[in-house]
């Protein structure tokens, strides 16, 4: 069964960190470029960080150059973002997802929340 299961979302005050991981099961992260998206209340989904399948290019978006960090653990099967410096504005469900050029997976969404 496929599957990408999100965590460590949750409340932290501006300028936290939070770290993110997406364990997948099913398949193997090593054969998809696995994404990060945040989908914000009443916002469009956004892509904020791309890690490839051979792990060795990153790309993020420019609201998040700087303070986020895409990882994977093949081992483990797993994707990570660690989020730094963390403001207001990244509030957001945080989605992790799996796409290759036959399979698009999603997970459930992780909600972070920046607040004093």
């Amino acid at each position: 069964q496929v599957q990408l299961v999100e965590s460590g979302g949750g409340l932290v005050q501006p300028g936290g960190s939070l770290r993110l991981s997406c364990a997948a099961s099913g398949f193997y992260v090593s054969g998809f470029f696995m994404n990060w998206y945040r989908q914000a209340p009443g916002k469009e989904r956004e892509l904020v960080a791309t890690i490839s399948s051979t792990g060795d290019s990153t790309n993020y978006a420019d609201s998040v150059k700087g303070r986020f960090t895409i990882s994977r653990d093949i081992v483990k099967n797993s994707v990570y973002l660690q989020l730094n410096s963390l403001n207001p504005e990244d509030t957001a469900v945080y989605f992790c997802n799996a796409i290759n050029s036959y399979r698009n997976y999603w997970g459930q969404g992780t909600q972070v929340t920046v607040s004093s």
